[in-house]
């Protein structure tokens, strides 16, 4: 197994099936803001640390007021602070809305604050609505950036590897920092550079991520359906690489864990509530389990709210723990990167506790006892 590879595996705690993990939106509930919930994500990757979880993502939403995780490189700049050895990543960043020398200097920078603890996780989704897309690109052609998704890949690898042929027209520029200040006269610099993990909801990305050779995450999340066929598709497609000698992937599931069950059942309410607004094109701050009792769902809102929330682990933590062993054993996945959505921001660190003991995970030295969001 190559170097690549055993950065890119984790290793299995406590009791788990396989290694866990964090995706973390930056959830902003109503009465809340973006700081509270920002000082809950450093709480949250402090406790993800001392917990045994291996690595630690957020992904880029625009125009959603109650997903305050618009700007990855920026938050896990912050965290990288905050920690000393999880992995930080995107899950992800949605490479049509940027430049790829853009994406390579901003991973290069995190990656020379934290070496060998960052991933890039890259989507080719928008991340948000049509309209916002077209302000973030600077162009009404919105499937011409999705399409382009392959060229645009390929263009990000050759700037974070630094390994444009002579004779192209960008040869001569260097994605900094980066591997050009280690062939640079007195340049001792590592020329590490982060893997690159494709994200997807379909087949599409798991046939290139397999075609690639690289590390494969899945959004089962909000695409259960898909989850087994793209799976299937990419270990049948793979093709060994310098990064993976075999195919690797990570599958994101929501999850909650409470002390009560009838808890977690009013959370899953408020984020069904939360989903039908976003779907409706009404998105807003994360609803609260009172404004999701009080709301009226319509006959289809109600089909579209039970269809969604079937697909949330959420209990106790034995019920939670058994939710997840059930969905590691049906799709095989090398590893579960947990999203727990709450409305209070206690209610979701304790979650992640709360799953941390259910599958005696280890805890560090120096971990918090506090589940207090904190600075």
């Amino acid at each position: 197994m190559s170097a690549a590879a055993d950065e890119i595996r984790g290793t299995a705690q406590g009791t788990a099936p396989t290694p866990l993990s964090v995706l973390d939106l930056v959830t902003v509930g109503t009465g809340t803001t973006a700081t509270e919930a920002l000082r809950t994500s450093t709480t949250l990757s402090r406790l993800a640390e001392n917990r045994g979880f291996h690595r630690y993502w957020v992904a880029e939403h625009h125009s959603m007021p109650g997903v305050a995780s618009s700007s990855p490189a920026v938050i896990l700049a912050h965290l990288a602070a905050h920690t000393t050895r999880i992995r930080l990543g995107s899950g992800g960043v949605m490479l049509p809305n940027h430049a790829p020398l853009v994406i390579a200097e901003q991973f290069g920078t995190l990656e020379a604050m934290a070496p060998n603890r960052i991933d890039l996780g890259l989507g080719r989704a928008p991340g948000t609505d049509g309209a916002t897309a077209a302000a973030l690109r600077r162009t009404p052609r919105l499937n011409e950036s999705a399409d382009d998704f392959p060229e645009q890949l390929a263009e990000l690898t050759r700037f974070l590897d630094d390994d444009f042929p002579d004779g192209h027209p960008y040869r001569r520029i260097h994605a900094v920092p980066g591997p050009v200040q280690a062939t640079a006269p007195g340049g001792v610099q590592s020329t590490h550079r982060p893997p690159v993990w494709l994200l997807g909801s379909s087949g599409f990305s798991a046939r290139l991520a397999a075609s690639l050779g690289l590390p494969f995450a899945f959004a089962h999340h909000f695409s259960a359906q898909n989850t087994i066929p793209a799976l299937d598709l990419y270990r049948e497609s793979f093709r060994p690489s310098t990064f993976l000698d075999e195919p690797y992937a990570l599958i994101a599931v929501s999850a909650l864990a409470t002390d009560d069950e009838k808890e977690a059942r009013r959370q899953v309410l408020a984020t069904g509530l939360n989903m039908v607004r976003l779907r409706t094109g009404r998105p807003g701050l994360f609803p609260s389990p009172e404004e999701a009792e009080a709301y009226e769902f319509g006959p289809l809102e109600r089909e579209f709210v039970d269809s969604w929330t079937a697909n949330i682990v959420h209990g106790t933590a034995d019920e939670v723990r058994s939710g997840l062993d059930d969905l590691h054993k049906r799709t095989g996945a090398d590893e579960l990167m947990i999203t727990s959505h709450a409305h209070r921001p206690e209610l979701r660190l304790r979650s992640y506790e709360l799953i941390a003991d259910a599958y005696e995970l280890p805890t560090a030295p120096e971990a918090r006892t506090s589940t207090s969001p904190q600075t």
